[in-house]
């Protein structure tokens, strides 16, 4: 059993609820806060003004399930178990369901799931598609309607969509213009990439307009002025360099928190963070001490902690400093139309991004490079008289075994440091650095890149989500 530490003034005062609306594959920046002033997110856009945007949280792994478990559970997915896609946790592994409902929380899960066992995750689940086919509505939220009312159990409760993931067929494409968007350097600009942009955009209004409906139900019970509400994007969507990658795009997040009266409206926070930094954040916040908590696994070292740390100073106080550095691991084996192996780990300090291929002899592939008449192809058409272009579309595919970029000056990271003479003692420093971190986590890298098919449940095993056919 997990053993907390309440703090007295915590206890004395009514504990608040969490509302963590969790978007499906949308990238960081597609959003007002974050800069994209031509994607309508009004909603996301007022929680920004009533709470705080974070400008460097980060997932460990730009895919679904990953992404959902280290965040459910405060681990990094090796030590956790879930590094493949669609891939579950070892037994015994605790995650935020059992940590709050040790604390008196009721605890529930609207929409996509992407966990398990479900033993690991003891979570009241409203149903929900595991992925949206186009057929109708996806996700009820009138089904959360109820669990909302005050009770005398606060409540922590998890809105997980399927938007902005493909297929792109939620929303209105015809509210954006093709020719009037901005593209963006890490893309090619081809009436293409235009055209898809209209329809990623759409649903990532339609993902937005369901916050609101999120927002309105707390205003109606009479609960937003107690209740942590947190916005998160998971990881990159299915662009060239987005998911499935350890470029920033893939693992970069938005991530924005609102907890009226508690964190200052309007502010904007520069520190590291990371995923599994959330649910000891959001234990501290109601009074536990996350530092007591057992997990249900140990490390390489013994510790049956946490991997990630609370940030509620930054939430208080608007600290600017929380972590040296973030990390990033994508397992591409066992993915749909995935490389047999293909292991990328990254570690990115405040400045420097390192990312190691291990296995760079090899090509990359996944459904964005396998796909016909799609974007990868696309773009390879679209630059073949323009060699410099054209070579670092090609570099999707096909990557040197080390890269290094220097994020402050090249933040969409087009220009590989890793063989610059004046750089060698940054890319050693963050080469070192992740291997430490690959030691404490027992990663050993292309061993447990094989190793990942013994940890998948294919689609047709998520039998918790309602009869629906879960495919990612």
């Amino acid at each position: 059993m997990s053993c907390f530490l309440i703090n007295d003034l915590t206890a004395q005062t009514q504990q608040p609820n969490i509302l963590l609306f969790i978007a499906d594959d949308m990238n960081w920046r597609d959003c007002t806060p974050y800069g994209n002033t031509e994607v309508i997110t009004p909603n996301i856009a007022r929680l920004a003004r009533e709470g705080m945007r974070f400008d460097n949280m980060y997932t460990a792994t730009a895919m679904c399930s990953p992404t959902r478990q280290q965040l459910f559970t405060g681990l990094y997915p090796v030590r956790n178990g879930a590094f493949p896609n669609h891939s579950q946790v070892y037994p015994g592994v605790k995650s935020l369901g059992h940590h709050f409902l040790d604390l008196g929380y009721r605890v529930g899960l609207i929409g996509k799931q992407h966990y398990g066992p479900v033993e690991s995750f003891p979570f009241q689940y409203f149903k929900g598609r595991q992925h949206d086919d186009g057929k109708g509505r996806d996700i009820d939220l009138r089904k959360i309607r109820t669990f909302m009312e005050p009770e005398s159990q606060p409540y922590f409760l998890i809105v997980a969509e399927n938007q902005p993931h493909t297929p792109w067929n939620k929303g209105n494409p015809a509210a954006y213009d093709p020719a009037s968007l901005t593209i963006p350097p890490d893309m090619i600009d081809t009436p293409f990439t235009r055209e898809q942009l209209t329809r990623y955009y759409a649903e990532i209004t339609y993902a937005d307009s369901l916050l609101g409906v999120c927002l309105k139900y707390l205003e109606e019970t009479g609960q937003a002025d107690n209740t942590i509400v947190i916005f998160t994007s998971e990881q990159g969507a299915q662009f060239p360099f987005g998911k499935w990658t350890c470029y920033d795009l893939g693992l970069k997040t938005a991530f924005i928190a609102r907890w009226l009266g508690k964190i200052q409206p309007g502010s904007h926070n520069a520190a590291l963070t990371q995923y599994v930094d959330v649910v000891p954040t959001l234990l501290e916040a109601v009074g536990a001490n996350p530092d007591t908590v057992q997990v249900g696994i140990t490390n390489t070292q013994g510790d049956d902690g946490f991997d990630g740390k609370s940030f509620l100073s930054i939430l208080q106080s608007n600290n600017q400093q929380h972590r040296d550095y973030v990390y990033g691991v994508q397992t591409t084996r066992g993915i749909h139309q995935g490389s047999a192996c293909y292991p990328i780990r990254s570690v990115r300090s405040n400045r420097f991004k390192y990312i190691w291929n291990l296995n760079s002899d090899s090509p990359f592939y996944n459904v964005v490079t396998t796909r016909k008449n799609d974007i990868f192809e696309n773009w390879q058409q679209a630059t073949r008289q323009n060699p410099e272009r054209h070579a670092w579309v090609m570099k999707y595919q096909q990557r040197p075994t080390e890269e290094l970029y220097d994020l402050e000056n090249d933040p969409y990271e087009l220009n590989n440091l890793a063989e610059h003479p004046n750089f060698q003692e940054e890319k050693e420093t963050l080469r070192q650095e992740l291997i430490d971190w690959m030691e404490i986590q027992g990663d050993q890298g292309t061993a447990t890149e094989m190793k990942a098919l013994e940890r998948q449940h294919r689609a047709n095993e998520w039998q918790p989500c309602g009869g629906t056919t879960c495919n990612d």
